[in-house]
């Protein structure tokens, strides 16, 4: 199975100051498996996704990419990475004077060195997948924030990715706007796309996930199947966060 380990953390620390974020993580993702990362607020679950990018460096251990060790002082090196890892953001951070059509040919034109033509060919495969081809003239202040997060999927599928990591992609959405975007990630599932997600949705984690994280206090507490974990957690800490979970959806 090691020649189809496609990213690997071993022993990862990260810390800012004198705080220990991540605390000798490891992790294994292989290819076409999809990793959901769950855990409480604060417990490293993004940072995490952001060493694994090569966005943050790390005081220890090693991250590796199909065999390649991410240096994150390479320039060279960390470009050619986030090819291979693409990396979808709570926010959004689409270019607000370029167009959706903009957006997502600008990386692969500039770095990938990619035709235009050819560029516009795959972005309309793309858009029109996720139902925005007819937006493809708008800016991104005249979208919704789910239409704006589909353009920010397709502007990290048109690099060809290996790996997708999702930072709570629908954290910053109205209810109603989810549902459109777990769609467009639970077809990229079924198409065999290797993603690490971070989420707190927890049906979509147990529906689209083939191996569950649970995070706390910069430690894999415990890692299980997605019935296995929502279903009898065999760590108290993982217990006591369906719990507040499940107590919460009742309030609301």
């Amino acid at each position: 199975m090691e020649k189809d380990i496609q990213l690997k953390a071993e022993k990862i620390i990260k810390k800012f100051g004198d705080d220990t974020i991540l605390n000798g993580i490891d992790l294994e993702v292989h290819k076409g498996e999809v990793v959901v990362v769950l855990g409480p607020s604060g417990c490293g679950k993004s940072t995490l996704l952001r060493c694994l990018n090569g966005l943050e460096s790390i005081q220890g251990g090693s991250i590796t990419v199909d065999n390649q060790v991410l240096d994150t002082k390479n320039t060279k090196a960390l470009t050619e990475l986030r090819q291979k890892v693409g990396m979808v953001f709570q926010s959004y951070d689409l270019f607000p004077n370029k167009t959706v059509l903009g957006n997502v040919i600008m990386a692969p034109t500039l770095v990938a060195k990619r035709s235009k033509e050819e560029a516009i060919k795959e972005a309309h495969t793309l858009l029109d997948r996720v139902g925005l081809w007819d937006k493809r003239d708008a800016y991104p202040r005249q979208l919704s924030g789910g239409q704006k997060q589909r353009v920010a999927i397709v502007r990290a599928l048109m690099m060809h990715p290996e790996v997708m990591l999702f930072d709570e992609v629908t954290a910053a959405l109205d209810p109603e706007m989810v549902r459109e975007v777990l769609d467009v990630m639970l077809e990229l599932a079924d198409q065999g796309l290797t993603m690490v997600i971070v989420t707190h949705e927890m049906s979509f984690a147990r529906a689209i996930a083939d191996r569950i994280i649970f995070m706390d206090q910069g430690n894999v507490v415990e890692e299980n199947t997605p019935d296995a974990f929502f279903t009898s957690p065999e760590s108290e800490r993982a217990q006591q966060f369906l719990q507040t979970f499940s107590f919460d959806k009742k309030k609301k």
